[in-house]
């Protein structure tokens, strides 16, 4: 079952589907998946993945477009599955390379990509779709099924092709009783599982947590006792298109009398598009500006924010550091409504110690029943596979450990372990005769946007950007005479984000001025490269020894 790194595949046969996941395998975002017959290529998901603090500066994580950027003309469509970030956050940056392509989804999903891609001055070709619908897009013909997730509208995909037939969940769970009252349609599972699935792609972001997902309507009752006991202010973070939510605060505002206000341009923008297509229930006259809400007693105030991960420029984070409009103190209760993204622990932690400082009482998912899961669980799962009883398995969306739980899982219900195919990112998966199997790699790193760079961050500069931030810079200036070999000038040492003051480095400075002058001496044909490298090797290992410290040091030799 493990994954293997191979050789460049081979040219695809005739008859043979290609499956390559540039993205969501390892990791829980950046999901983008990409299917090959007959010379076409179709598209499911092109979304991003969030940094972490070990990539400081970088806004945003895209998938690896290398592979198919120079056959952008074979793409006969992009299917979204839903409208989350990490499956719809790409679309801007793939179609500034062909803004053609065409985007396949259900209502809302295409309403939140569309207004992404008005700010990204991109007008995009879409068909919009709804469950049960088929459509053929060259080689492939996809059948759509109602899932339920966090987000209402989202559908899995069947693609039947010459070579076989995948179903793609994307992401999903088997809540029985949502709030839209639109569940998995199991129903339509079993018929495509009778036809015969030859290709299962399953969400595995919850494969390792036992039984059911909560359901939603759990949340209510909660949120409604916190409304009714709170006194202050109330500000709930959440995800800016979870709308299922959303209506749950908007439900609870209500029954109290509190005014909602909604804070940070993509809740504004996301619950607006929700209201106006009929996904959101608005109750007359709860919604306020926020800029109004102080013309509210703080009892009849609930803010509804961006900022649930932690995020630096989301709201929450800013009014945590006291560097928002809104300032929230004693009293205030602060309700963080979603779940911790792996790798966002620190941040959102970091978000709560700020805001119990203000003291705000603050309410998590640890304390209190104010999230549930948009994934299906390990007993749904066994439930899919039974039902699908599909020939070959390849478990997508997750970190390793949810790939592996997943795929055991499916052993569990009878698959053989040899068609239960672990792949990483840029794993080509060939589909040929009912048999899948993984049969080379291709290159899919991370594509970091850093401001108004895409591409050009690499991961040198990310240690680069992490020396500096933890272990400081030192700069070495000096001027030696190539002739003579003497130091005409320096070494003259500056040092930031080191503890020590300059003075310290007085017992270096002739070490290095020794090093540069016998060096010059035995060798006057060395670079100034060279020479550069000789006072960073000089330094570092004094720096190292004397202070335990490995800096960034950057050495300037000026030759006269």
């Amino acid at each position: 079952m493990a994954a293997q790194r191979l050789i460049t595949p081979p040219k695809l046969r005739r008859g043979t589907l290609r499956t390559v996941a540039l993205g969501g395998l390892g990791e829980v975002g950046r999901n983008m998946t990409v299917f090959e017959i007959d010379g076409k290529l179709l598209i499911v998901d092109c979304g991003v993945l969030f940094p972490e603090e070990e990539q400081p500066g970088v806004d945003l994580i895209l998938p690896d477009f290398s592979y198919i950027e120079n056959r952008l003309d074979d793409v006969v469509g992009l299917v979204l599955t839903h409208g989350h970030e990490d499956h719809i956050g790409a679309v801007p940056y793939l179609l500034r390379k062909k803004p053609d392509i065409p985007l396949i989804g259900s209502t809302l999903t295409l309403a939140f990509i569309e207004a992404k891609l008005t700010e990204h001055r991109i007008k995009p070709y879409t068909l919009e779709v709804k469950e049960g619908d088929i459509e053929d897009f060259g080689p492939f013909q996809c059948e759509f099924i109602a899932v339920n997730h966090s987000i209402p509208d989202a559908l899995a995909l069947f693609i039947r092709t010459e070579a076989g037939t995948v179903l793609h969940t994307g992401d999903f769970k088997m809540d029985q009783l949502p709030l839209d009252g639109r569940i998995t349609d199991l129903r339509h599972f079993a018929k495509l599982g009778e036809e015969g699935v030859d290709l299962f792609l399953t969400d595995s972001t919850n494969a390792d947590v036992p039984g059911f997902t909560t359901p939603e309507k759990e949340i209510g009752p909660t949120l409604d006792q916190l409304f009714g006991t709170s006194n202050r202010r109330i500000i709930v973070a959440s995800f800016s298109s979870h709308v299922h939510r959303v209506q749950q605060v908007l439900n609870a505002a209500h029954a109290h009398n509190r005014k909602v206000a909604f804070v940070g341009r993509s809740m504004v923008r996301n619950m607006g598009i929700a209201s106006k297509l009929g996904f959101l229930d608005v109750p007359e006259g709860i919604l306020v500006d926020m800029k109004k809400v102080d013309n509210y007693p703080d009892s009849e105030v609930v803010l509804m924010s961006t900022g649930s991960q932690g995020e630096p420029m989301a709201a929450l984070s800013r009014m945590a550091n006291g560097d928002h409009p809104i300032q929230v103190g004693d009293g205030d209760t602060v309700i963080l409504a979603s779940s911790l993204i792996p790798g966002n622990e620190n941040a959102v932690f970091r978000v709560i110690n700020g805001l119990l400082k203000l003291g705000t009482d603050v309410i998590h998912k640890g304390t209190a029943k104010v999230h549930v899961s948009g994934h299906a669980s390990a007993g749904e799962l066994l439930y899919c596979y039974n039902i699908v009883k599909p020939k070959n398995v390849m478990p997508v969306h997750g970190e390793t450990r949810h790939l592996i739980a997943n795929g055991r899982l499916a052993e569990d219900t009878g698959v053989p372990s040899d068609r239960v195919i672990l792949a990483d990112d840029g794993s080509v998966v060939d589909l040929h005769k009912g048999v899948a199997q993984i049969v080379g790699q291709v290159e899919c790193g991370y594509v970091y946007v850093d401001g108004s760079s895409i591409g050009e961050i690499t991961d040198n500069d990310l240690k680069d950007r992490r020396v500096l931030g933890e272990e400081g810079f030192i700069s070495v200036v000096v001027v030696v005479n190539r002739q003579t070999g003497k130091i005409i000038s320096g070494p003259d040492i500056h040092a930031r984000g080191v503890a020590e003051e300059d003075q310290v480095f007085k017992d270096i400075k002739p070490k290095i001025s020794r090093a540069l002058t016998e060096a010059i001496q035995d060798n006057k044909e060395h670079t100034t490269h060279q020479l550069q490298q000789i006072v960073r090797r000089t330094m570092g290992s004094w720096v190292a020894r004397k202070l335990r410290r490995k800096p960034m040091i950057v050495p300037v030799v000026v030759e006269t």
